[in-house]
């Protein structure tokens, strides 16, 4: 392109310029460059409402509750703003948290919060600032079955526990039959699928076991899988795989991954008059309530897992965009900045509404649209 020979401030100039003549023409603009400048611009407007600044790569990895949803983003912002392209790999909260902390990736996905130590860690490639927590995708985590002749199933926090720790082996056991009354269950072995990656979707079933089970999760809250016995998958694609192909299996993913997969997932007793419905619906009544516990720019949400509310699903989550919230790298902020602006707006809230996540309701959205543009 002719002026690549410019100066910087040269090349600023063209690219103001030639983004005015794009405007006029097409009554669109994409922002293709990621020069460093002085002057803030303000982020131009498409057709699609999606804001364009930056160019390149922009790297991120993480939470694979969050990859369906990334895949729809994906392709309205880079087909909105060709100059950017946006990767992202799973690998499970774990992974994208340590990766973040190496400076390897612009933002990580996670369905739990940083803790504490983790912070800590992300100072070290957050110069002046630190990591925090923009909550960004919703969704819950379905109990998923496979079980011949069973297609409405209704399990409660304590007999979860129970059939994840292997202290229930049998589909037919007395705690699973008095749940379901009528129910023709199996005299077969339970086939327990648990997470072998490091996981958000972990920590947040383990959450909601160890607020409901009475004790019977005798474990605390964790990403790493602690419960005895079963069998592991690799993510939740692996283990919806898994869960498809395996006969008396059960699992854990989110929804969408039940729906792509065309599995079946428990009502959950919850002490509401009804046992509730795996929808996204009934999660949106949960998030509903959802209260910030973050700090400042850090917007980490307190989730009700023991929720006894008539029509709200207990087992939720939200997928975080872990990002700096000062000592952002200068070649991919305002990439990233524009990505996270598309991504909570309310059409891609909505769009990835329809794919069986839950769009984060407005009390929450504004606070992170607020705190976008302070990133630096």
């Amino acid at each position: 392109m002719p002026f690549q020979a410019a100066s910087p401030r040269r090349r600023r100039t063209l690219i103001r310029a030639a983004t005015v003549a794009a405007l006029l023409l097409s009554g669109s603009a994409c922002g293709a460059d990621t020069e460093a400048s002085t002057e803030p611009a303000p982020l131009q407007q498409t057709s699609a409402a999606i804001a364009c600044d930056g160019s390149g790569q922009l790297l991120g990895a993480g939470s694979t509750a969050q990859a369906n949803a990334i895949d729809i983003w994906k392709n309205a912002f880079s087909a909105a703003c060709p100059a950017i392209t946006v990767n992202y790999g799973g690998g499970g909260s774990g992974a994208g948290v340590q990766q973040f902390t190496q400076g390897k990736v612009a933002f990580a996905g996670s369905d739990s919060a940083l803790k504490p130590e983790e912070v800590e860690a992300t100072k070290a490639v957050c110069t002046g600032g630190q990591g925090i927590d923009l909550p960004m995708v919703a969704g819950l985590v379905s109990i998923v079955f496979n079980v011949e002749g069973v297609d409405r199933l209704v399990l409660d926090g304590p007999t979860v526990a129970k059939i994840f720790d292997s202290r229930i082996t049998k589909w037919n056991d007395p705690a699973i039959a008095a749940l379901n009354p009528g129910v023709k269950l199996p005299d077969a072995e339970i086939q327990a699928l648990h997470r072998s990656d490091d996981s958000g979707t972990t920590a947040n079933l383990t959450a909601y076991l160890a607020a409901t089970s009475g004790g019977a999760w005798p474990y605390p809250p964790s990403k790493t899988w602690a419960g005895k016995g079963g069998q592991s998958a690799n993510g939740s694609a692996g283990v919806a795989a898994q869960v498809k192909q395996v006969d008396n299996s059960i699992g854990y993913v989110e929804l969408s991954f039940a729906q792509t997969n065309n599995l079946k997932s428990a009502a959950i007793a919850t002490g509401a008059p009804q046992p509730v419905d795996a929808t996204a619906a009934n999660a949106a009544n949960t998030f509903a309530k959802a209260q910030v516990a973050g700090t400042g720019s850090d917007l980490a949400l307190n989730l009700d897992y023991a929720t006894k509310e008539d029509g709200a699903y207990p087992i939720v989550l939200v997928t975080y965009e872990i990002v700096c919230d000062k000592g952002n790298k200068p070649a991919t902020l305002p990439a990233l900045k524009s990505f996270l602006t598309y991504t909570i707006s309310d059409e891609a809230q909505q769009a990835i509404g329809q794919k069986g996540y839950v769009p984060l309701p407005a009390e929450i959205t504004s606070k992170v649209k607020a705190v976008i543009p302070q990133l630096s």
